[in-house]
């Protein structure tokens, strides 16, 4: 039996550079266009190599996607934060992730016109908001609700924030969204069931 040799180091880091800039411009061109309109030779292109480098790493667009959109929310845990202020702290921490990060963007575009884009949407839902929020209420039978009203709210502000870029939105400075969203997570994450 033959044993292939490790890949050179200077090889190494060429497919590891590739490999980001594939990364890069499907995060960008998922967010422009959409999935639908996305194509992989766009974003070779985008990312100066050959469309096939693209099937090579990650098979099909789908992986692609899937690859490009890996989104860890880095949600604070809920007992490093004040109780009285978790909402405020919630809308905070999405400002900072919106603007921070591409993919989010990219992944609402997607997820609101393709089946795959909500499918991935709905696990980052299950996997990282909704074990914050039991933690956060102890009746679980409600967190799924509270968390789908959350999601309805910070959601809601990357759509008409950082997607539609509806103008008064984009106005809002920081401290004025987490004023006046903040609390209204509050209410959703602690106030007693109506």
């Amino acid at each position: 039996m033959t044993r292939s040799k490790p890949p050179a180091p200077a090889a190494s880091r060429r497919s590891a550079t590739t490999r980001t800039a594939i990364l890069d411009a499907a995060r960008e061109r998922f967010a422009a266009d959409g999935y639908e309109r996305a194509t992989i030779r766009a974003i070779a292109r985008d990312a100066g190599i050959d469309p096939s480098m693209v099937m090579r790493y990650y098979g099909n667009k789908e992986g692609l996607f899937a690859a490009a959109v890996a989104v860890d929310l880095e949600l604070p845990a809920p007992g490093a934060l004040p109780r009285e202020r978790i909402g405020h702290a919630l809308v905070a921490h999405f400002l900072r992730m919106w603007e921070d990060d591409g993919e989010l963007t990219a992944l609402l575009r997607v997820g609101a016109t393709n089946e795959a884009g909500a499918a991935r949407m709905q696990h980052i839902f299950q996997e990282q908001l909704l074990p914050v929020v039991r933690e956060m209420h102890p009746d679980p039978e409600q967190a799924a609700v509270r968390a789908a009203l959350a999601a309805s709210q910070l959601l809601g502000l990357g759509l008409t924030r950082y997607v539609l870029r509806l103008p008064p939105a984009v106005a809002l400075d920081r401290e004025e969204i987490v004023a006046w969203l903040g609390p209204t997570l509050q209410r959703y994450l602690t106030a007693a069931h109506p």
